[in-house]
């Protein structure tokens, strides 16, 4: 997926929330990853996640947002996170600011002013983004090439760096193996027969990942026959 577009992850319980606030940021021209707990929430989190800002509630099943933005900051991650919470005293805001957290919003809350503040966060000064590809819990940092699955990092070779670079940079669109071999192989003397076992290498390697938990949905390479490969999650991957 093309990371242009700011990455922000929803953490949210509520689904009528979840999908209203969802909608009107990709309205705006975000892109928005949901977690419904804070265990999910954690592991969307974890190194090389890509994402530009975090939108947390704090009254979260499994684990609260408050553990979920400690451990955050534990790992010595600095991506801006906004509360969101029905806890509005001075105390629970004193306590999210004290933890870490870059703002905090209490609900309920205008659409505009928390639009207004993610983008405040967005545009802080001296913040660095490292230009990112992801999909689900695929991340590739395309500087160096360097790719984690569910936050573990995945050894490639450069070829197979190099074919994930052009499979995630097709978003919903098969890739052809002609277009493959054209910018991994580039004017080497290989045929067509070469895409097909570097695909089939790459395509083990995202299934074994080490660490991958159960619970979440691995990335795939699909073979459509006769039009080429996509990376897909399967449907129970997002919302």
């Amino acid at each position: 997926m093309n990371t242009l577009k700011p990455q922000i992850l929803l953490v949210e319980d509520t689904r009528d929330i979840s999908l209203w606030l969802g909608t009107a940021l990709r309205q705006g021209g975000m892109d928005v990853r949901f977690a419904s707990d804070g265990l999910e929430a954690d592991r969307w989190l974890q190194p090389g996640h890509g994402f530009d800002a975090v939108l947390l509630d704090l009254q979260l099943p499994g684990q609260d947002g408050l553990s979920v933005l400690q451990a955050l900051r534990d790992r010595g991650d600095t991506v801006p996170v906004l509360i969101l919470t029905a806890r509005a005293n001075v105390a629970d805001r004193v306590l999210g600011l004290n933890m870490g957290a870059d703002d905090y919003l209490p609900k309920p809350f205008d659409l505009s002013e928390l639009e207004a503040r993610l983008h405040a966060l967005l545009r802080r000064p001296g913040r660095v983004r490292t230009p990112t590809m992801r999909l689900g819990p695929l991340c590739m940092d395309t500087e160096t090439d360097t790719v984690h699955l569910h936050g573990q990092l995945l050894a490639l070779t450069k070829r197979e760096a190099a074919a994930l670079r052009v499979l995630l940079g097709s978003p919903r669109r098969t890739v052809n193996k002609e277009q493959l071999h054209a910018e991994v192989f580039a004017n080497e003397a290989t045929g067509l027969d070469a895409v097909e076992v570097l695909v089939y290498r790459l395509r083990k390697k995202l299934e074994i990942a080490p660490g991958q938990p159960d619970a979440l949905p691995g990335v795939m390479i699909t073979t459509f026959r006769g039009m080429g490969y996509m990376l897909t999650l399967p449907t129970a991957a997002g919302r």
